[in-house]
């Protein structure tokens, strides 16, 4: 039995809108390198409420002289490559290091910041977000991703498979296109 053509309207609709939403995500997530940010999750409420927990901040390199008091910054912090978002409370230029905070500490970082360690100032930030980046970036969100993007293909192929496969037993497939055209 073959799709009604209602029924067939709005199964595009639907895997449009599915695929729609799974291109805003991946230009969200990871298409911004484009434009030449980076993106980071916000993990702690330390940058609350400039940068809400699990929002994803968008990075844009910047050189240390830019950096001004007052402005957030984000960093390596350490060996481990750990990265923060902090406001720059002093810049020390001749040390050639930033002093931060985060806006709900009260209480300056304890160590300083070195101009090397700078990765960028942030532009912008989407709350919430940041939770889908962190998922999916880790198993096991990682292996939903990969399962949900072979059922998208196959929502978005298996229809029309189906659909040549009736035509051909039923022997209504179109004359074959003459060579060369």
């Amino acid at each position: 039995m073959a799709m009604s053509k209602p029924l067939r309207r709005i199964w595009s609709v639907f895997t449009t809108i599915i695929v729609a939403f799974v291109v805003i995500m991946a230009l969200l997530l990871v298409g911004c390198r484009v434009f030449g940010l980076q993106s980071f999750t916000i993990l702690s409420g330390s940058m609350e409420p400039t940068y809400p927990t699990g929002s994803l901040i968008y990075v844009e390199s910047v050189k240390p002289s830019e950096i001004e008091v007052g402005d957030p910054i984000t960093y390596v912090l350490d060996e481990s490559l750990t990265v923060v978002t902090h406001r720059v409370v002093e810049i020390d230029s001749e040390e050639q290091n930033f002093y931060t905070k985060g806006d709900a500490v009260e209480n300056a970082d304890p160590a300083p910041v070195y101009f090397e360690n700078l990765i960028g100032r942030p532009v912008f930030c989407i709350p919430y977000l940041g939770y889908v980046a962190n998922f999916i970036q880790n198993p096991p969100g990682m292996y939903i991703c990969i399962v949900c993007a072979v059922v998208l293909l196959a929502l978005l192929l298996v229809p029309d498979i189906v659909q040549g496969i009736r035509n051909r037993k039923k022997g209504d497939n179109p004359p074959a296109s003459p060579a060369g055209q």
